[in-house]
């Protein structure tokens, strides 16, 4: 059986075609965090630097990412997830190849999104997602998602 990383990695390759183009690759699924990589040649803009659109897209799959990745491992396999709104900031330039992460809300909140849905059929969830340039802690990208799960 494939691991979560390849396994999500084969699903946002086959179902979101982009994602080969802009060559991300899921770097690794634990302890409940998500890290995904984006090479710089491949997103690059006029500047030298990583595309503003590249580094939205990155934010936005890496929560979608860790949803259906903590979905699947709570038994969650019958919902569609969307993005139904992003704030997001470039506080700093990307200039090396990007290492986007996205990591847990808080566990209240969590449990309360499951129940939402298991009754409802729909709910929200808010997940923060940020972007380093690769050998840096900087955040470079702050982005704010809130992503439906529905029937």
């Amino acid at each position: 059986m494939p691991s979560d990383s390849s396994y999500l990695e084969s699903v946002l390759h086959h179902d979101i075609p982009l994602t080969r183009e802009m060559g991300l690759k899921v770097v690794d699924w634990q302890q409940d965090q998500l890290r995904l990589h984006m090479p710089l040649q491949a997103n690059i803009n006029h500047k030298s630097t990583m595309f503003g659109g590249s580094l939205y897209c990155g934010a936005v799959l890496a929560g979608w990412g860790w949803l259906h990745l903590q979905l699947r491992r709570n038994g969650i396999e019958d919902g569609h997830i969307v993005i139904q709104e992003g704030q997001i900031s470039y506080p700093l330039p990307v200039t090396r190849d990007a290492t986007v992460v996205c990591g847990p809300p808080e566990e209240k909140v969590w449990q309360r999104f499951l129940a939402t849905y298991k009754r409802h059929g729909r709910a929200r969830l808010t997940l923060d997602t940020w972007v380093l340039n690769e050998g840096s802690e900087e955040r470079a990208v702050a982005f704010t998602g809130q992503y439906v799960l529905h029937r």
